[in-house]
């Protein structure tokens, strides 16, 4: 007779793979349900800067979350390298903001963050064009190179005998008694449930409309991000920088990523020439070598939103076995270690690691 897992996870994004390591280190077995082949939305899509975009104009439950996942990331590294050979190639290379109204606010985060800073000096504004105000560098912040990561944390889990894959399946429906989800239907059969955690990113709101009519489904919803990436040599860039809205990441081997864009598009996940051409006229614009740089690769990825940018950490306050780990819009990929670890905290009952409540819910933003 099969084994029934201790938790299934639906979802093989970041949140979904490190929920799923973080239960594995509390003792518990694991299967992954993924409708795709795993790890190929958002979490793959991403920019990887261990930081949100201007953390200080955001609600401190993800300040929160961002601290503790930034006190994980160099552990976690060393133990997948050390682990699976596969490095996701987490690389503290810092991080340049180029203009700063609320510099003020912005020291202050950073020192309440332990985060280290200082004002820009000004060589480091020697390959871009561009008006500085009130620059701040952020020497210490870290990228990860999400594809890399995502298949790290892949291959760690495969070497586990207590984790189970289910790739290319479908979740159409529940079977739930008493306020429990005893099994689940789709494509690749029926699969009795001990603990159902649903880690589906932008789906989310859609899929507990579908899969819990009577319940209030969880209000996350797509947002499209496109980015672009250019053939650039190692050394051109060697930090990462943010100027307004947009971006520009060097990658270890000089490959330089620009984005993104915002769109409200439901699941539309095609890419635009527009989209195309102004991510380029951007990064054209502030660094100009990049010029003669070909341009080798345009995608989009959905973010899950919510709509403060603040994920749902929570056991279903009402189904008995189900929780919620989605709604980490940009910034899943730096907050994902502490949100998972929050996660299982709340599965497995013992202290929480930070304050559960902003995440729940019931919350009401």
């Amino acid at each position: 007779m099969k084994k029934i897992m201790d938790i299934t996870i639906v979802g093989s994004g970041i949140i979904g793979l490190l929920s799923a390591k973080s239960l594995i280190d509390a003792g518990l077995s694991v299967q992954i349900i993924e409708k795709n082949a795993a790890s190929l939305e958002s979490s793959w899509a991403g920019g990887g800067i261990l930081l949100p975009l201007y953390p200080w104009r955001q609600k401190k439950a993800i300040s929160e979350l961002v601290r503790l996942s930034l006190t994980l990331y160099p552990r976690l590294s060393e133990q997948l390298i050390q682990a699976t050979m596969v490095d996701p190639e987490w690389w503290p290379c810092g991080l340049l903001i180029s203009k700063n109204p609320d510099i003020d606010m912005a020291m202050q985060w950073c020192e309440k963050y332990s985060i280290k800073h200082c004002l820009a000096p000004k060589p480091l504004f020697k390959s871009f064009h561009t008006n500085p105000l009130n620059p701040l560098w952020l020497p210490e912040i870290a990228q990860a190179r999400n594809p890399r990561l995502l298949k790290s944390l892949r291959t760690f889990l495969g070497q586990h005998n207590q984790v189970e894959f289910v790739e290319n399946c479908t979740f159409n429906k529940v079977v739930l008694k008493n306020k429990r989800v005893t099994a689940i239907e789709t494509s690749s059969g029926n699969f009795s449930v001990n603990h159902l955690l649903l880690a589906t990113g932008a789906w989310t709101g859609q899929l507990t409309e579908q899969l819990f009519p009577k319940y209030q489904p969880v209000a996350v919803s797509p947002v499209k991000g496109q980015m672009i990436l250019l053939d650039a040599k190692v050394g051109d860039l060697t930090f990462m920088i943010l100027d307004q809205q947009r971006y520009l990441i060097p990658r270890a081997d000089g490959k330089i990523l620009a984005g993104s864009t915002v769109e409200q598009t439901e699941f539309n996940k095609s890419v635009t020439d527009n989209a195309r051409a102004s991510l380029h006229q951007f990064a054209i614009e502030l660094m100009p070598s990049l010029k003669k740089a070909l341009l080798l690769h345009h995608w989009a990825g959905l973010r899950p939103a919510t709509k403060e940018g603040v994920p749902y950490i929570d056991l279903h306050p009402e189904i008995q076995n189900v929780s919620i780990n989605a709604g980490h819009f940009r910034n899943g990929l730096v907050m994902a270690p502490a949100s998972a670890q929050l996660m299982t905290d709340l599965i497995v009952d013992r202290t929480p690691s930070l304050d559960p409540s902003p995440y729940q819910l019931t919350r009401t933003d």
